[in-house]
């Protein structure tokens, strides 16, 4: 029987974040931060994700940088709109929610990408949208999955920022003003459930990159490759 996937796996986090992205948000996050070294340590360091237990499958092959975003006319399936949210940590926690949960029995892998993409942001120098795909699983996978009726319920526990955020906030507050862009890690849960009473729980992380622009409501940036306290 097909075990449970989880749509983020700890193990794959940023797989899909692009080079050119990558060098995007590091650029603009490190000039408007003036935090180098903190920087750094964000994007390729980092404590790593709570591992997956026995009843999780393997992470799937990442969605390639290139990969189009769906069609609105293919909707969004179970997947959540965006809330209407200003405020960094509270975007964030609602984001890995979404992240976090999924069912393949109401909704397509198109539609999945779709509902996932209403939450990014518009502005694409700062957008990443491949790291977002990136935690999505190959066609072939989700069909998989389908045939045994997978679903999953994320549940947030806490949401902060990390202290190397906060440090080179600490050390220039203004200097966020140009992207407007926040790092907030989220720690939670998620359920799995499948055909037959099949069922798995596992501890989830991830750190985002949320911009919340002021008089705008807050949108999904980036998806950090490695999960920072």
């Amino acid at each position: 029987m097909q075990k449970p996937f989880s749509t983020s796996p700890p193990s794959s986090y940023g797989a899909g974040w692009s080079a050119n992205r990558r060098i995007a948000i590091v650029a603009s996050v490190v000039a408007v931060l003036l935090a180098i070294a903190a920087a750094v340590a964000w994007i390729s360091g980092g404590s790593n994700g709570h591992q997956a237990p026995d009843a999780a499958a393997p992470a799937p092959a990442p969605s390639t940088s290139a990969e189009a975003a769906p069609k609105p006319a293919a909707g969004s399936g179970s997947v959540p709109d965006p809330p209407r949210i200003a405020e960094p940590v509270a975007y964030a926690k609602a984001a890995a929610q979404m992240l976090w949960s999924y069912d393949t029995r109401t909704t397509s892998r198109d539609q999945q990408l779709a509902g996932m993409r209403a939450w990014m942001t518009s502005e694409t120098t700062y957008a990443d949208w491949a790291s977002v795909t990136g935690q999505v699983p190959d066609p072939v996978l989700w069909s998989r999955m389908a045939d045994q009726d997978q679903h999953a319920t994320g549940t947030v526990l806490e949401g902060h920022y990390p202290g190397a955020f906060k440090q080179a906030l600490a050390e220039d507050p203004s200097a966020i003003t140009k992207a407007y862009i926040y790092v907030v890690t989220v720690n939670g849960k998620q359920q799995i459930a499948w055909k037959k009473g099949g069922a798995g729980a596992e501890a989830r992380a991830v750190t985002l990159a949320v911009q919340c622009r002021p008089s705008r409501d807050c949108a999904l940036a980036a998806i950090a490759p490695s999960v920072t306290q």
